[in-house]
């Protein structure tokens, strides 16, 4: 009989898992060696590469919304300018620079990676059908070391959660990292720059809060919101009025005609479409 328990308890673990790759997602968790900084620096790191990439592969498919072609980008020569962009990232000091190049480094990093890693695999579905990440219940390409900076190997959950969120604690990092996916906050069709970083932020969010995916209301008047708000939802105010006030902080008229005075949301469901990315094949 014990023995029957255990599978079965083991079972539901693990159904569990599978049915929610994101029940729980990581944590902040600062690794001191990336605080190195020079405020003094006046270098700039030239992003014009993943630039002209943005140019040729992506679309604005609505406003707050874009697909990448992923498949033209196998087939012409995109997937190695995307290579060769990573590369050249992976190759700088980026211990030497100030602050504001440093995130403008990493969201581009962390951009490209992605791309790269879709591309390394295409044609998939969905970015958790890449699943390579190491651990038994792991999904998708996010825990896997992709990269080596400054002799420091790097997975795409390093770069998000132990480098840009604990460091910048910057609720708006959630809108400019893109995973892929239609769910996503969209993949920026400018490359994000020191200069105009604090505009970049604020379009980004502005952009996704103001679209149906990220807020919304259904038939029977419940709120339903992007799932990001369900995973990261203390990043974006641990009280239900500080989180409506991020959400208005950047809401168009529409969104802030309907959060009127609340302080509180009566949310019936989250939601995340993991479809690629991709213009339809």
């Amino acid at each position: 009989m014990r023995l029957v328990l255990a599978v079965l308890v083991c079972f539901g673990f693990f159904a569990v898992m599978v049915a929610g790759p994101a029940v729980a997602a990581p944590k902040a968790d600062l690794w001191p060696d990336w605080q190195a900084h020079d405020a003094q620096s006046t270098e700039v790191i030239d992003h014009s590469a993943w630039q002209s990439v943005l140019d040729d592969y992506l679309v604005v498919t609505a406003p707050g919304a874009s697909s990448f072609d992923y498949g033209r980008a196998t087939s012409d020569g995109g997937a190695a300018r995307v290579d060769a962009y990573v590369t050249m990232l992976t190759n700088i000091a980026i211990d030497d620079f100030n602050r504001d190049q440093q995130m403008a480094y990493w969201i581009n990093l962390y951009n490209a990676l992605t791309v790269k890693v879709v591309l390394d695999h295409y044609p998939v579905d969905s970015i958790r059908d890449i699943d390579i990440s190491p651990g038994l219940f792991s999904s998708g390409p996010w825990g896997k070391k992709l990269i080596t900076v400054e002799g420091r190997t790097l997975s795409l959950d390093d770069i998000e959660h132990r480098i840009l969120r604990p460091i910048w604690r910057d609720a708006r990092i959630h809108y400019v990292v893109n995973c892929a996916s239609i769910g996503c906050p969209a993949l920026a069709e400018v490359a994000f720059d020191a200069e105009n970083l604090e505009a970049q932020l604020d379009q980004a969010a502005k952009d996704f809060i103001n679209h149906p995916r990220a807020v919304r209301r259904n038939q029977d008047g419940e709120w339903v919101l992007s799932s990001l708000y369900d995973w990261y939802r203390d990043d974006f105010g641990k009280r239900d009025v500080d989180f409506i006030d991020h959400l208005k902080r950047f809401a168009g008229q529409d969104l802030l005609n309907l959060l009127g005075d609340r302080q509180s949301l009566d949310v019936g469901d989250y939601e995340y479409d993991w479809a690629l990315n991709a213009p339809a094949r």
